[in-house]
């Protein structure tokens, strides 16, 4: 078995969730002994393809022709594609229309969780599809003192410095204006974003939010990943106020390093992230503030202990156990 991995512009994508969530394809399929090739050249059984732009819909009707079987991820869907860049929302109907056109060429469908695969069970698509979660390197993020220290080196906090980071392009769906004004409210406390996309594209909010100039507000732009690793350490606590996501791997990174989140409460986290078990999950920006007032007045405790165990159920190891089973279900077909 050889699967052809196929993503169009990986190099414009590689610095976004959907760049992250192919390396960790790559990392499953290789913990699991399966061949993998990227180049569209190479012999292969399977072709695995994670983007729905114009060349790859036309190369998978290209490889449908020829008999090849196909795998077809959908890392979108309309809801998370509809609160992102300007003029979304005006066109969101007509790219639910070009996904589903996409995807019908697979002869299964992946996605990364039960709650996206609800989504696209009602676009009618007519294939069997799969949730698979897009996983996390447990060796690479994991609770490491160490790295912390690394963190607040590098950007000058003191250890006396109550921290808060945020991780996501500059979209309206991450959440970043409620972080910028969050960032207002609670000037006692340090906050710090980490992700980048270019403000020509981003809502007038978002260019609001992001040209905010404040003494106690960072905007660190994209950085590697072994510094999400250094910042999810030394932080006191990770803000993740998405307003709709398909999984949302930062969160998966968090509960692997241990650290303490507040989530937006919203549908994607019902049934894996519990509020007051393994995070504090709030529903609008007053409820942010009252929930990360109580966390560093201790008034509710840390529940990062019990976070690891969502991270633990998405190991990468996992991940390929279950694309093995699913490229041998396609052979099969």
């Amino acid at each position: 078995m050889k699967v052809l991995l196929y993503t169009e512009g990986l190099k414009t994508i590689g610095k976004s969730g959907l760049g992250k969530a192919i390396k960790h394809q790559m990392k499953a399929l290789e913990y699991e002994g399966i061949s993998y090739t990227l180049d569209p050249k190479d012999d292969y059984d399977i072709l695995h393809i994670n983007t729905y732009f114009p060349k790859s819909y036309f190369f998978a009707k290209k490889v449908k022709r020829k008999g090849k079987k196909i795998v077809y991820h959908a890392h979108s869907t309309e809801e998370d594609y509809r609160d992102g860049f300007i003029f979304a929302k005006q066109t969101s109907k007509i790219f639910k229309w070009w996904l589903i056109k996409c995807y019908r060429l697979g002869d299964v469908i992946v996605t990364p969780t039960e709650y996206s695969k609800k989504l696209l069970d009602t676009y009618k698509i007519g294939k069997d599809i799969y949730a698979v979660s897009n996983g996390i390197e447990l060796d690479f993020f994991k609770s490491d003192k160490k790295l912390g220290k690394k963190f607040r080196d590098t950007y000058g906090y003191r250890d006396s410095d109550k921290v808060i980071i945020g991780i996501g392009l500059y979209i309206e769906r991450k959440g970043i204006v409620d972080f910028v004004e969050l960032a207002k409210r609670l000037p006692e406390y340090k906050f710090i974003w980490f992700g980048y996309s270019p403000l020509a594209a981003s809502t007038k909010p978002v260019k609001d939010a992001v040209n905010t100039k404040l003494d106690n507000l960072i905007f660190a732009g994209y950085v590697e990943q072994d510094m999400i690793a250094s910042a999810m350490n030394g932080c006191d606590l990770y803000l993740f106020p998405t307003l709709e996501e398909t999984e949302g791997i930062p969160i998966i990174e968090a509960c692997a390093c241990k650290t303490d989140a507040i989530i937006r409460d919203i549908p994607i986290f019902d049934g894996w992230l519990e509020d007051g078990k393994n995070v504090y999950k709030a529903k609008d920006v007053n409820e942010f503030e009252k929930k990360i007032r109580a966390f560093f007045n201790k008034e509710i405790p840390s529940v990062s202990d019990n976070s690891y165990e969502v991270a633990k159920e998405r190991d990468l190891h996992n991940v390929g156990r279950k694309l093995h089973e699913i490229y041998d279900i396609v052979l099969k077909k």
